[in-house]
């Protein structure tokens, strides 16, 4: 007995309860995500294509190969540009936005709840409908360019090959502007009012309270919303799939999950569709090692 409980002991740890807990995450994760994971790497490795249910194929390693032609691909090449802008427009506008919104909201106003309201509502509404505005607003004959009459772009926006990609990463920044201000408003609960008190004795004004009081004190928050733009960006997909058809014009506007599924689903090439997720996740790592070493460090 004392044995058996040695090694349950061993297993389970000092925190039992704790690990019962745990336990179903690591599984959650370990099947959605490392496994997926482990198994695009070995794809990638080889010359794989999707059979028949129970069909026995070989599929021989190609080492390096689905590397090459992903690399020598100038969509491929084109996508991880576009990606880049779209997160140099879509994440500082993040950070700024959601900071600035969230410390107005924070404060007493009138109509507060109704504004906290009305910037999460696009974020949980359905993606098709809020894109079914935005390509009303946004199309050759939208209320955008009724608007701005002859100074509207021609092309228009969504078809314009240097104007599509910015103006999916404004679409996104709006769309997910009321979930980073919830994560703002978070973080400004735990920003002591005694430090606004004593930099109002210094003689500080609004801005200057802002920016050394608030803007520090919400550091790790900004760690955090920083990473998450990051990440969720680099997986942009939905957006250019509907708004510009499939990352028009010319692919001005394609990502590379937008080509990963492209390649690996509509074309049948999985090995190839892997070889660009693989090449994703690595540049995504070190984006997020980088950003959390410049954005999360303390002065």
């Amino acid at each position: 007995m004392s044995q058996r409980r040695g090694v349950l002991g061993a297993v389970l740890g000092k925190q039992p309860i704790g690990t019962a807990f745990v336990t179903p995450y690591v599984v959650f994760l370990a099947a959605i995500f490392a496994y997926p994971l482990g198994f695009a790497v070995y794809m990638s490795f080889h010359d794989y294509f999707f059979t028949a249910p129970g069909a026995v194929v070989e599929r021989p390693f190609v080492g390096l190969e689905n590397y090459a032609a992903v690399l020598s691909d100038p969509a491929v090449r084109r996508s991880f540009v576009n990606v880049g802008i779209f997160l140099l427009i879509n994440v500082p506008l993040t950070v700024v936005l959601s900071l600035l919104l969230a410390y107005a909201l924070n404060s007493a106003i009138r109509w507060r709840t109704f504004f906290r309201v009305s910037y999460y509502v696009p974020y949980v509404a359905a993606s098709v409908a809020v894109v079914g505005v935005w390509l009303f607003l946004f199309n050759s004959n939208g209320l955008v360019n009724t608007v701005l009459g002859p100074l509207a772009p021609d092309p228009s926006w969504l078809v314009n090959s240097n104007l599509a990609m910015p103006t999916v990463a404004i679409y996104v920044t709006w769309k997910q502007l009321g979930f980073f201000i919830l994560l703002y408003l978070a973080a400004l609960q735990n920003v002591s009012k005694d430090l606004y008190e004593a930099a109002a004795m210094d003689g500080a004004g609004r801005v200057k309270s802002f920016w050394n009081v608030t803007v520090p004190g919400v550091r790790p928050a900004t760690t955090l919303v920083v990473l998450l733009a990051t990440v969720t960006g680099a997986n942009l997909f939905t957006e250019p799939y509907l708004l510009t058809g499939g990352g028009g014009p010319d692919g001005a506007s394609a990502s590379p999950v937008l080509i990963m599924y492209q390649r690996g689903i509509e074309q049948g090439n999985p090995d190839i569709g892997s070889a660009i997720g693989v090449l994703l996740v690595i540049g995504v790592l070190l984006l997020a090692l980088i950003e959390r070493r410049f954005v999360g460090r303390e002065d």
